[in-house]
């Protein structure tokens, strides 16, 4: 009988990763033992800079810095976290309106330049609102997983020990982006007016979901056990598989290169844009 191969996987809680987190997909070839990472994001810069796992999930603009610096990482077409962003810039109501028009001379505070979500709601700003770029003073409160990649020149560092939302309710700034934890105040509103039907005017011109995070696996992996990395995706599709259909007949789960081809091509162009890369990536030699 042949011997399981184990992979030491670091992915969060989703509808089509928990069938595989139960045992309820197994596999005759392959184990996967589940490290548990809270925040989801603390996972990768350790995998970045120490391969701290064989496979893991990862924002998929530290994954574009990491292909760009050669950080022996590779991309599965296995998305694991997709949303619109058009709500997640907020301002303090409070201290009045703030709407796209009014950000250039503006401080907005992120939690890293890099943040996937702060490129794909700077790239809707930028595109889609011709809100420009250069003249909004970027604050940020962390580095970015990619220790190569560095920050655009005029993007500054928060004070160590401060707060986002406690800067943007005190007016030390004036908007904040924020990722999967939203805060919960009735005074911090979207700066992107209706976001939601903002968000569905977006989808009918770009037909696609702005994908956050993807699955990588390490090269020393990949090219050891290339049958492990082939069940690891099997296995992940299958778990999409027995999440079921999704509301509104929306894919925020795309898997497969040519799903996700118009995503990964319209994101590197905005990390162009915004300087998070320095060259043009092509989408096929990102797999």
């Amino acid at each position: 009988m042949t011997e399981k191969t184990t992979l030491r996987i670091a992915i969060g809680d989703y509808p089509h990763t928990l069938p595989l987190k139960r045992g309820d997909i197994t596999s005759s070839s392959l184990k996967l033992d589940f490290v548990e990472v809270k925040p989801m994001h603390t996972a990768f810069k350790p995998m970045v800079r120490e391969h701290a796992y064989d496979a893991s999930e990862m924002a998929l603009v530290t994954y574009l810095q990491a292909k760009e610096h050669n950080k022996g990482l590779r991309l599965l077409p296995a998305a694991m976290l997709a949303r619109f962003q058009h709500g997640t810039v907020l301002y303090n109501s409070a201290r009045g309106t703030l709407t796209p028009k009014d950000l250039a001379g503006k401080r907005i505070g992120v939690r890293s330049y890099s943040q996937t979500t702060a490129g794909w709601i700077r790239g809707i700003i930028a595109n889609d609102y011709d809100v420009d770029l250069s003249r909004v003073q970027w604050v940020t409160f962390e580095d970015g997983h990619v220790a190569e990649a560095k920050d655009p020149s005029g993007v500054i560092r928060a004070e160590k020990g401060k707060d986002i939302t406690k800067m943007l309710l005190d007016g030390e700034l004036d908007a904040a982006i924020y990722g999967a934890a939203m805060p919960e105040d009735a005074r911090l509103k979207s700066v992107i007016p209706n976001p939601d039907a903002a968000a569905k005017a977006w989808y009918a011109k770009h037909h696609l979901v702005p994908v956050n995070h993807m699955v990588v696996v390490t090269d020393e992996i990949a090219k050891a056990k290339p049958d492990a990395v082939a069940e690891l995706y099997r296995m992940l599709e299958a778990g999409r598989a027995a999440a079921g259909s999704q509301k509104g007949g929306i894919d925020t789960t795309p898997f497969g290169k040519e799903a996700n081809r118009p995503c990964l091509e319209l994101l590197i162009s905005y990390c162009l844009q915004q300087s998070l890369i320095g060259r043009q990536l092509s989408v096929d030699e990102v797999w």
